[in-house]
């Protein structure tokens, strides 16, 4: 990646001159800079808030009823980690954080809950089963708000932003589906 990108804005730069579109390219240069900004700041301000709420959900009830909720589907799907409290507890709230489509909220609790299994993980230089369904389920997860998606399709103009709930409800469903039944059909039995 370090020579293909240099290699590709060379070639963009030789083509530009020799069509007489070198004006053209830095236009769209210049917008993509500011289109880009935009982006940016739609996104942090996305973070913040939905980071934010979580901080919000983590020191009240709710989250204590959301894991009491959630209980036995975790154990089922982390049985080696059901004694430990604390990496329950970032999972828990990762996959909530990813439920609502907050990934940057899930991504501190799921870094967390891979520290927490991998101390109690007997072999360290392999992943565990309940590490591997981690990251399967971070990976696939279900997302009953789609908010950066939203987010980003708002902030590029989009009449709609929202539309995209019901396909994303489906597709991270099938996903998330298939990825629990092959993780389960092929971890290994410890």
């Amino acid at each position: 990646m370090n020579y293909l990108w240099p290699i590709l804005i060379i070639i963009s730069l030789f083509f530009a001159i020799i069509s007489g579109n070198i004006t053209n390219l830095n236009n769209s240069i210049f917008n993509s800079v500011s289109d880009v900004v935009n982006l940016s700041l739609t996104l942090v301000g996305n973070m913040c808030l939905w980071c934010g709420l979580m901080a919000i959900i983590k020191q009240t009830k709710i989250m204590s009823f959301l894991m009491k909720i959630l209980r036995p589907l975790l154990n089922w799907l982390y049985p080696d980690a059901r004694s430990n409290k604390d990496a329950m507890e970032a999972i828990s709230i990762n996959t909530v954080s990813n439920f609502l489509g907050i990934g940057n909220a899930a991504t501190p609790a799921g870094l967390k809950a891979m520290d927490e299994l991998q101390k109690e993980n007997p072999k360290k230089d392999e992943l565990s089963n309940s590490m591997i369904m981690l990251i399967v389920l971070n990976t696939t997860s279900i997302q009953l708000i789609p908010t950066t998606a939203i987010a980003v399709r708002a902030a590029l103009g989009s009449p709609m932003p929202s539309n995209i709930i019901v396909p994303i409800w489906i597709s991270t469903l099938a996903g998330t589906l298939t990825g629990i039944i092959l993780t389960k059909l092929l971890l290994k039995e410890e």
